[in-house]
């Protein structure tokens, strides 16, 4: 057993004060922790009791994230954010202290799959803290609350949900917030990277999405355009080359639309620029782009950037004119050819992906 001669003076004072309402195993096991990361969700509720007595303690996390890149880059920032704090993280299968669900709510398969997962967590995890967050907890939190889980945030404010995660961790109660999306203006700058064993890390540049076409439920759970301000992105691309990176990934939910917000003129291509130009020895990868932003002076500036990888996702999502007007998309089908035809000249050889939906309404 560890004795009181190892504790912090003030430790001892409220150890030897309150020694009679605690039995000497979960003592032990308190210092034991301390001196190491250990799994406490399957302890008794008294450990909780001297969790709030002595102050916090370094807890092990898991994640399961399901849709985007923008989830998959929140997701890595509050992993960065609790290993920084002492915190470890596990994986999702195995016992832990903290759960977190970091959700989609693109489709209804997507918030059939959440539900399903926070069930599963939570039946094979009785006594750990579970929390939900992402877009399906933004727009649908009723539904998240039936299931029975701890903590309940939206698509903002990671490290506000991280700081109640361990709060209810140490007060054991359900704590939630969720505001409104749509009223959002500012852009949450989050760390960006990856895990360590990786040289790939992503870069979220922008947030929101002002296109609300009639299919979609983004902008709802997202909010309006926001934008990382030019010289901050790239001062967060530069710290990752530096870090080792050798691909940067940019990514957001609308990157096309960076810069509408921030009302100098500046737009995606002046983003690309800066950031292909800032860390030359690094590939920049850009994310999932509309039509609209291929135009000749774009692929002219950026054609220049050796480091540029040319592969772009251009979202197609019907072939059919008719269904881009029912689907309040903001092109045609000859616009799209026009856009593939200028990539295929600027970039000879390069890769196009794209997105199709089929069976709209």
């Amino acid at each position: 057993m560890v004795t009181s001669k190892a504790m912090p003076a003030a430790g001892r004072e409220i150890l030897f004060r309150r020694r009679s309402l605690y039995p000497p195993h979960l003592i032990t096991v308190y210092y034991i922790a301390r001196a190491s990361p250990v799994s406490i969700g399957s302890l008794s509720e008294g450990f909780w009791d001297i969790l709030k007595i002595f102050g916090d303690i370094n807890m092990k996390f898991a994640f399961y994230t399901l849709g985007c890149k923008v989830n998959q880059y929140e997701t890595q920032a509050m992993e960065q954010k609790l290993l920084a704090m002492g915190h470890t993280l596990g994986s999702f299968d195995e016992p832990c202290d903290c759960y977190v669900i970091n959700t989609c709510t693109v489709t209804a398969v997507a918030d059939k799959k959440n539900r399903g997962i926070i069930r599963r967590c939570r039946r094979q995890n009785p006594q750990a803290i579970v929390g939900v967050c992402g877009c399906y907890a933004q727009v649908q939190p009723q539904a998240v609350r039936q299931l029975e889980v701890d903590v309940i945030s939206g698509s903002a404010g990671r490290e506000a949900f991280l700081d109640m995660m361990l709060l209810a961790a140490k007060e054991r109660t359900h704590l939630e917030q969720i505001d409104q999306a749509l009223q959002r203006r500012a852009f949450e700058i989050l760390p960006a990277g990856g895990l360590e064993t990786r040289t790939r890390a992503m870069l979220k540049v922008q947030d929101g999405c002002n296109n609300f076409c009639s299919y979609c439920i983004i902008p709802y759970a997202r909010g309006p355009v926001r934008s990382e301000p030019l010289d901050a992105a790239v001062a967060q691309a530069r710290a990752l080359a530096a870090t080792g990176y050798r691909e940067i990934v940019i990514t957001g939910i609308e990157i096309a639309s960076w810069g509408w917000d921030l009302k100098n003129g500046q737009t995606l291509t002046e983003l690309a620029e800066a950031l292909c130009a800032a860390v030359p020895n690094v590939r920049i990868r850009l994310g999932s782009l509309e039509p609209r932003i291929i135009t000749r002076d774009f692929c002219l500036r950026l054609s220049r950037f050796p480091n540029l990888c040319p592969q772009f996702h251009l979202s197609l999502q019907s072939g059919s004119d008719t269904v881009l007007v029912r689907m309040r998309r903001k092109y045609d089908t000859a616009r799209y050819a026009q856009s593939v035809a200028l990539l295929r000249e600027s970039f000879p050889g390069c890769a196009l992906t794209t997105d199709l939906i089929v069976g709209f309404p």
